[in-house]
């Protein structure tokens, strides 16, 4: 007997036009979501969720991830069973021009310090 079909896994994303500013800043406002960031910016490629080196569990990561999906700052895709995570770079500078240029470009120096 066949195993039934399963759908391909998706995730939900907000349309960034729709994301309040207030969201977008509190979202990266944590050290921890601007590590994931500054990651994700420093890699030039998207990331799947284990690879990320920050002091928290996985389970607490999975809230930063939801999080920073839910203000619009990143993009999750599954390949497989692995889930990908990406920068929403060219939409979120649309919707907050130079605002998240500078505010990616910060956490970069930050975590730079930090490794330091």
């Amino acid at each position: 007997m066949a195993r039934p079909r399963t759908s391909a896994r998706t995730v939900e994303h907000p349309d960034v036009a729709e994301v309040p500013l207030q969201r977008f800043l509190e979202a990266l406002v944590d050290p921890v979501r601007r590590t994931v960031v500054a990651q994700l910016a420093g890699a030039g490629k998207d990331i799947s969720c284990g690879t990320f080196d920050v002091p928290v569990s996985l389970s607490t990561l999975t809230h930063h991830f939801n999080v920073l999906r839910e203000a619009g700052v990143i993009r999750q895709y599954y390949v497989g069973t692995t889930k990908m995570n990406a920068l929403r770079t060219q939409e979120m500078e649309e919707r907050f021009p130079d605002l998240f240029a500078a505010l990616v470009a910060t956490a970069v120096q930050d975590e730079a310090g930090a490794a330091r």
